[in-house]
């Protein structure tokens, strides 16, 4: 079975995955991770997967439009912003106006992708508006160039700060409230194991999946 997911679900999916297989011996979950508009686009494409999850309705609504999904989409987590600094913040960043400094090099996901719609959104909240060093396909990719000392802040989830640990710090910001992404998982039509991918969609909106993913920092939907 197939599950594309969005970037940010990697940690809580691959957890999820090892639980998954254990309950159904003989099934191999395999993943494919990224930014959920090019997950999409691959999709309706004609990429063969039994499962998305995508980190927004509107990139949803791609497949959905296209008549790949077998069912209506399910809300199962929310999302929400943070801002990733250094370890230790040496740039003492403590509020999104803070990224509009001259000479502090700032990463975005890019405004396909949900997580750079986001940030779009809650710059428009705070009246901001912010030039990065560079637009990045998925928030992992946003997140790297931070830890890897590329840029001195992105503005990624809460749920990547939560799974880089010590890597990065994490700063919370108000305006993210303006911009919470709702996650749909749905099975697809041209899954080549309906029951196991029916069956993973159970196990995600379960209380032990909800688990898992709360403990990575997602919201409850």
């Amino acid at each position: 079975m197939t599950v594309f997911a969005a970037a940010s679900l990697k940690e809580s999916f691959t957890t999820l995955g090892e639980t998954f297989e254990k309950a159904h011996p003989g099934t191999k979950v395999t993943f494919s991770f990224g930014g959920s508009d090019s997950l999409a686009a691959s999709i309706t494409g004609g990429a063969p997967a039994d499962v998305f999850a995508s980190a927004s309705p509107g990139t949803m609504k791609i497949v959905t439009d296209a008549g790949d999904a077998a069912g209506t989409p399910a809300a199962f987590v929310r999302n929400q912003l943070e801002i990733a600094t250094l370890p230790g913040n040496p740039d003492r960043i403590a509020s999104l106006a803070d990224l509009t400094r001259s000479g502090l090099k700032v990463v975005l996901c890019d405004r396909t992708v949900p997580c750079g719609a986001a940030a779009q959104k809650a710059l428009a909240a705070g009246g901001l508006e912010l030039e990065p060093v560079s637009y990045e396909q998925d928030v992992k990719a946003a997140l790297t160039k931070v830890e890897l000392k590329e840029a001195d802040a992105a503005v990624v989830y809460r749920t990547d700060v939560h799974a880089a640990g010590g890597k990065v710090k994490g700063v919370e910001f108000p305006e993210s409230a303006q911009a919470v992404n709702a996650y749909p998982i749905v099975r697809l039509k041209g899954a080549d194991n309906a029951g196991a991918a029916d069956a993973f969609i159970a196990l995600v909106r379960s209380a032990e999946g909800r688990q898992v993913l709360t403990e990575a920092g997602f919201l409850e939907p």
